[in-house]
């Protein structure tokens, strides 16, 4: 199941990255001396699902599978109307490389397009972890340039490969309940 994250389910993604292992941290270009603690975290979200969705900068998606979380996505710099970044995780370790994030990227993509009137959405990960970079492409999504930038805030300075996805590609694709 994919659909919009509620503020009562944020704890997945706070656990998510404060759970991880130095290890996998470093493969998502995550800086751990960057990560907000747990409340100001919370505070953060709950402050943004306040927000009417036009001028929220973050929407979440989580993936369920038989009613548990397993994964999810997080939009940011939304341009509403116009584009977004996204970014997917998934939540155990031993999933990872399942095809969990195939299956529900399709119908990620699409609730990112219908809910934020987007006309493209990028991605932007490490270009050293191989596999968030295959699913992508796997799903459609077109390959822009890698280049060395800092991602975002919680990450540090490193190679990250652009990728697009454009809304003329949804034809014919599933749509997001």
């Amino acid at each position: 199941m994919v659909r919009e994250m509620g503020l009562e389910e944020v704890g997945v993604l706070v656990d998510y990255f404060h759970g991880a292992t130095p290890e996998h941290l470093e493969k998502l270009g995550v800086d751990p001396t960057r990560l907000p603690n747990r409340s100001d975290w919370g505070a953060r979200y709950a402050a943004e699902y306040r927000k009417p969705l036009p001028d929220r900068s973050t929407l979440l998606v989580i993936w369920k599978l038989d009613d548990r979380p397993v994964g999810f996505s997080t939009s940011e710099k939304i341009a509403y109307g116009e584009q977004a970044h996204m970014h997917l995780h998934i939540v155990e370790a031993g999933l990872r490389r399942s095809g969990i994030a195939s299956a529900a990227l399709p119908e990620t993509i699409a609730l990112y397009f219908r809910v934020l009137k987007l006309k493209r959405l990028f991605c932007e990960p490490n270009a050293f972890n191989v596999a968030p970079n295959r699913t992508l492409q796997s799903v459609g999504f077109r390959y822009v340039k890698t280049y060395m930038t800092v991602p975002g805030p919680l990450n540090y300075h490193q190679a990250v490969t652009r990728w697009v996805f454009e809304e003329h590609q949804l034809r014919g694709r599933p749509q997001a309940r």
